[in-house]
């Protein structure tokens, strides 16, 4: 499944810092631009991964789950 997020990355001090605009907590680092965008990919597969996981926990075995798609505009 691929799905698309706006990465937002500025130059600060000779760094690259990072974050996922539509989800907060995913936020990196990098010395280079490559590297600032690799570690935002993980840093989001992660947050990704970690609130599934709690979310199933929490909700338990009788809960309804099912794709939601949503337009949003331009």
């Amino acid at each position: 499944m691929q799905r698309e997020f706006t990465a937002v990355i500025r130059k600060k001090r000779g760094w690259y810092a990072a974050y996922i605009e539509e989800i907060p907590g995913v936020n990196t680092q990098g010395r280079t631009l490559k590297e600032a965008r690799e570690n935002l990919k993980d840093a989001l597969r992660l947050i990704l991964e970690v609130n599934r996981d709690l979310a199933r926990k929490q909700a338990g075995g009788r809960v309804r789950r099912e794709p939601l798609v949503v337009k949003l505009p331009a």
